[in-house]
């Protein structure tokens, strides 16, 4: 039947007012939205080909809902039953699946396991996992935390994130830290290279040929790296990095440094040497507050590809595979995207206060 042959979409006050508000609530489910959104628009005397362009679905989608509502109303609108085996797992089954998981231990364990959970559920194991996947739960897995106790805390993170989210004009933003006890390690074997349907293998023990500091600056513009390898990280070779940076950056640049609170970092030889320099700013990232210094992340970029499953014979082999590696990221170097603004980081932490800071914590 063509559309010019439809039959009208006329709605009663209550169905207009019911559909209007499950086409503009968040908490309906999407393909309700869309199936309101379409018998409004058949309302308004739109014809299929119209409906379709305008919410951009096929016409035949539009066809069917416009049938449906025809028929059956508003109830034409809700899913029909598919075939299949009935279900044979009750609403209050996976309550208590949840209610157990979220509120309830095993007897001598800390957290359920799939198999204690659906003895006790009467369900089975491969069910309790879909349940879990459903509602987010992941029992097998802990985070930990630390909040920071500096009394700058909310400062120092508007601080930090405005120079990632808004840097200034005219300078340059470096994140700064150290890596330090990198360690030459040497497998009491040779590696056994990977296999069709075996991993890589290597000893558990291994030989230990020394350790070197890196120090590492990350442009958070541009995501290029300035480092130093050093025995040691005092501050003279904080120091020391300091006029590395100073060398490699354009003379005409102010100098925004973001650093964590070590000593190193704030002795006099560092404060003399500020004095000196003044396009040089240090920035200070809260106690206990590593996570907000974008440096990190490019340091566990270095742990994945590089050291982890490195084997260094000496510490010579341990400095050439560092200097390879970073010139290899500097050669097609790209930034970390900051996406937190500080609000919405001290949001999160004030919300982690609020729940230990409950009498059931």
């Amino acid at each position: 039947m063509g559309d010019t042959r439809l039959p009208p979409v006329v709605l009663s006050d209550a169905e207009r007012l019911t559909l209007e508000d499950w086409a503009r609530r968040r908490s309906t489910a999407q393909g309700l939205a869309q199936r309101a959104q379409i018998v409004l628009a058949c309302a308004r005397g739109w014809n299929n080909t119209m409906v379709a362009a305008r919410l951009g679905i096929e016409r035949k989608t539009a066809a069917r809902w416009r049938t449906r509502f025809l028929r059956d109303r508003l109830d034409g609108l809700a899913d029909e039953p598919r075939p299949g085996v009935p279900r044979t797992i009750t609403d209050a089954q996976v309550e208590e699946v949840v209610v157990r998981t979220l509120e309830e231990t095993p007897a001598g364990g800390t957290h359920w396991s799939k198999r204690e959970l659906a003895k006790v559920v009467g369900i089975s194991p491969a069910s309790v996992l879909r349940i879990w996947h459903a509602f987010g739960l992941q029992p097998w897995r802990t985070e930990t935390f630390k909040i920071s106790p500096d009394p700058f805390l909310i400062d120092k993170i508007r601080d930090v994130v405005g120079l990632y989210l808004a840097p200034p004009a005219n300078a340059a933003v470096f994140a700064v830290d150290e890596k330090p006890q990198i360690q030459a390690l040497e497998r009491t074997a040779p590696v056994l290279p990977m296999l069709p349907g075996v991993p890589e293998r290597r000893s558990f023990d291994y030989v230990r040929h020394g350790t070197v500091d890196l120090f590492a600056a990350l442009n958070t513009a541009t995501g290029k790296v300035i480092t130093k390898l050093s025995a040691r990280h005092r501050a003279v070779d904080f120091r020391d990095f300091l006029d590395e940076i100073d060398r490699q950056t354009d003379p005409g640049l102010a100098v925004h440094v973001i650093c964590d609170n070590l000593s190193a970092h704030k002795a006099p030889v560092v404060h003399k040497w500020l004095l000196a320099h003044p396009r040089f700013h240090l920035h200070f990232t809260p106690t206990y507050s590593s996570w907000i210094n974008q440096v990190e992340r490019w340091f566990a970029e270095l742990e994945r590809r590089c050291l982890a499953r490195g084997v260094f014979c000496s510490l010579d082999d341990l400095k050439a595979a560092l200097e390879n590696w970073i010139k290899v990221w500097n050669d097609d170097a790209r930034p970390f995207k900051w996406t937190k603004t500080a609000d919405q980081i001290l949001d999160r932490i004030c919300r982690y206060c609020d729940r230990i800071s409950k009498p059931d914590h």
